[in-house]
């Protein structure tokens, strides 16, 4: 195992860690922007209370669960005895040794937990018990996160033993386009159908209450995410350089094409369209950011921005209420991100990785991308789904009709996002505001 620990290794990825948690805050901020008035606090309130309850899990027995070495489907679910066993860190493909502690692995892959959990929240937006949320939260990490961070994160001790059956398989998955992505973008579409649709969906105008707080919450995510893909590096190394500079590429290039596709679509580029077009080219090139050239990391943006501004219009063609479109955005635009390796993958760039189909490496890479791409989702949802209509039909997921239509901001946390006149903002000027349009 490690002799040595690298102080500068160290220093980056602790840095990335504290950035991919800020992830979270800013995940507060877009939501927060994104929904109405009256909602506002309450979709903030919800990424805040799931940094307590995953840290909280994760130190019981998160972490063992997903990088214990266990069998290919789960670690072991035991105490979690961080740092005081460094063999537990997992190994590049099984063989080289990262030069960093274990503490600061795991508090780096803590912040991955907490913010793949938050992301589902979009989805429900308006319309949840908080307490409900905390459980399902809860719940949620355990039966879904943990173990698919196990199935493809987890490579093993030394020797390749206990890895996850999709990182043994060849999975590749720099930094959570199925962990992360997919499985938030499912499981969004899966609670949005256990909750149902809101008061009001497709009659009233539901448009962003605050767009300046939409592109503050956009902006913390596009810089937190450079900790979430070079940092996946776990080292400040060329993998770490490469990964940040097709993260830039990725997001600004499908930021620019979700605003092209508007301009002809709609008639006018709009600073929501900036704010998912960015968020969207962030999530297609997470799992891809060490595996592709940034001339490959650019096609991968055009095509999320393009796509991903498409596919959030599916929700009224199917009949879901995704409300601040999670699954169009991480769901669509993690599989995106996730095939697209089997076509642009190429060891130019990165020797541990595989040629892709245009590479000359033919179709094994991406059919091992394919097959964890349906693994996720059939898992994701099933699971999902169980989890919300077990707590639905126990202790109640969404609030009364009457409470939603007062706000839920007041019902759920007696208080709201903004003061008119000392009466409190929720009720008048809320009603005319929220998510996509």
């Amino acid at each position: 195992m490690t002799t040595q620990i690298s102080a500068g290794d160290t220093a980056w990825v602790l840095v990335a860690a504290a950035m991919v948690l800020l992830m979270t805050p800013g995940l507060a901020f877009l939501y927060g922007g994104m929904t109405r008035a009256k909602s506002t606090l309450n979709m903030m309130m919800m990424s805040f209370a799931t940094i307590g309850i995953v840290t909280l899990l994760w130190v019981i027995f998160g972490y063992s669960i997903s990088f214990g070495h266990g069998g290919g489907f789960i670690g072991p679910i035991a105490l979690s005895d961080l740092g005081a066993n460094e063999s537990s860190l997992p190994l590049v493909n099984g063989t080289s040794p990262y030069a960093i502690p274990v503490l600061a692995f795991a508090a780096f892959q803590l912040t991955f937990a907490i913010i793949t959990t938050a992301l589902i929240s979009g989805s429900i937006a308006d319309r949840t018990k908080f307490v409900s949320w905390c459980l399902f939260a809860g719940l949620w990490a355990t039966l879904v996160y943990f173990p698919i961070a196990h199935w493809s994160f987890d490579f093993g001790d030394a020797n390749g033993a206990g890895a996850g059956w999709l990182a043994a398989r060849g999975l590749q998955d720099f930094a959570g386009g199925t962990v992360v992505e997919i499985n938030s973008g499912i499981a969004g579409l899966a609670m949005a159908i256990v909750l149902g649709k809101r008061v009001g969906w497709r009659k009233d105008p539901m448009r962003p209450h605050n767009v300046p707080l939409v592109l503050i919450g956009a902006g913390l995510l596009w810089f937190g995410w450079f900790g979430f893909n070079a940092g996946s590096a776990l080292g400040a190394n060329h993998l770490a350089a490469l990964a940040f500079m097709n993260t830039q590429i990725a997001g600004a290039v499908a930021l620019m094409g979700w605003l092209v596709v508007e301009k002809f679509r709609d008639g006018h580029p709009t600073s929501l369209g900036a704010a998912s077009g960015a968020v969207a080219g962030l999530v297609a090139i997470t799992p891809s950011c060490a595996f592709v050239s940034p001339v490959g990391a650019a096609v991968i943006g055009l095509l999320a921005g393009v796509i991903c501004s498409l596919a959030i219009g599916l929700k009224y063609r199917l009949g879901y209420d995704d409300s601040l479109d999670v699954v169009g955005l991480h769901g669509v635009g993690g599989i995106i991100g996730t095939l697209a390796i089997g076509f642009f993958g190429t060891k130019a760039v990165n020797s541990a990785g595989k040629d892709g189909l245009f590479y000359g490496g033919g179709t094994q890479l991406l059919s091992i991308q394919a097959l964890a791409v349906v693994a996720v989702i059939a898992y994701s949802f099933i699971v999902t789904f169980a989890i919300g209509k077990f707590l639905d039909l126990t202790i109640g997921m969404r609030i009364s009709r009457d409470d939603e239509v007062e706000g839920v901001d007041l019902t759920e946390h007696a208080e709201t996002g903004y003061e008119f006149d000392g009466r409190g903002g929720g009720g008048a000027v809320g009603s005319t505001f929220s998510g996509h349009s």
